[in-house]
């Protein structure tokens, strides 16, 4: 689940959720902040204190229901954090007095359910990701490999758990580990040279990347795919083994393209301007 899919909007005020056993949970602090037009955080989280006590001398079941996942906080790290799913989240704004009570039901109800659709119609998801990539102003071939490279990185990642890795900490190694083989250097370095802020973890390198470099960064991802394939790979190991072959193919490709043109691959244009309409090849 990729890090857009974690933030939904309702009447612009961002609400975080994950994805947990096959069904969206959303951070009760959020949607409380949204109806009481509370930014406070604490003062938030003493109102979601007194309430779920309240739902509990009542009898109501809700609040067991809930629980703490982890979730991104402002500070980019990952905390446990209270959630609920939308028969929960119906059952909690009920006993808020707000006039906003009426259009986020309808709001949750909408994407609640719209992980269970996309799951039955890869489409949805598709469309939903070319349509976001649109309204930022990319260009449309570029829209096009970038959802291209989101199917092959999700066919690699679904291999990876197959053979027992699992994690995005161990999924992020790997990563890297192609990277470096791919184009020579690592994931940090290319968004460096790419002048992309590394305290900000939402920035996708991939939504930074020229025509080539996804072209060369599917070539890596879906080459080790193979090859773990190939080779049964099972295991942290192995399959660090697997990603360094597969990103070594790409690499080989990417010096003798280097070689006949002349350019480097790896550039340092970007799309932090795309608002300007700047279009990178």
């Amino acid at each position: 689940m990729n890090e857009k899919n974690k933030l939904v909007i309702f009447q612009d005020k961002k609400i975080r959720r994950t994805w947990h056993n096959k069904e969206w949970y959303f951070s009760i602090i959020d949607v409380l902040r949204v109806l009481t037009n509370q930014e406070d955080f604490q003062k938030t989280r003493k109102y979601w204190n007194k309430l779920s006590q309240r739902l509990k001398n009542e009898g109501s079941e809700v609040v067991t229901n809930c629980h703490q996942l982890k979730l991104k906080a402002s500070d980019g790290k990952l905390r446990s954090t209270d959630c609920a799913n939308t028969k929960s989240l119906f059952r909690i704004i009920q006993s808020i007095p707000s006039k906003k009570i009426e259009p986020f039901k309808q709001w949750l109800a909408q994407v609640g359910h719209e992980r269970i659709k996309e799951i039955e119609n890869p489409e949805l998801g598709q469309n939903r990701i070319k349509k976001y990539y649109e309204l930022k102003g990319y260009p449309k071939d570029w829209i096009d490999k970038r959802l291209l490279g989101i199917t092959v990185r999700q066919e690699l990642t679904d291999e990876w758990n197959e053979r027992g890795i699992s994690g995005e900490k161990n999924y992020a190694i790997l990563t890297n580990e192609i990277s470096k083989a791919t184009f020579g250097i690592d994931i940090t370095n290319h968004k460096k040279i790419k002048n992309l802020n590394l305290k900000f973890k939402n920035q996708n390198l991939r939504d930074h990347m020229t025509n080539l470099e996804l072209i060369f960064n599917m070539l890596g991802e879906a080459s080790t795919t193979e090859i773990a394939k190939k080779k049964n790979s099972q295991g942290f190991k192995k399959n660090k083994s697997a990603a360094k072959e597969g990103g070594t193919i790409a690499g080989t490709t990417r010096k003798e393209l280097e070689q006949k043109t002349g350019n480097k691959i790896v550039s340092k244009k970007n799309y932090l301007n795309i608002s300007k309409k700047q279009r990178i090849n």
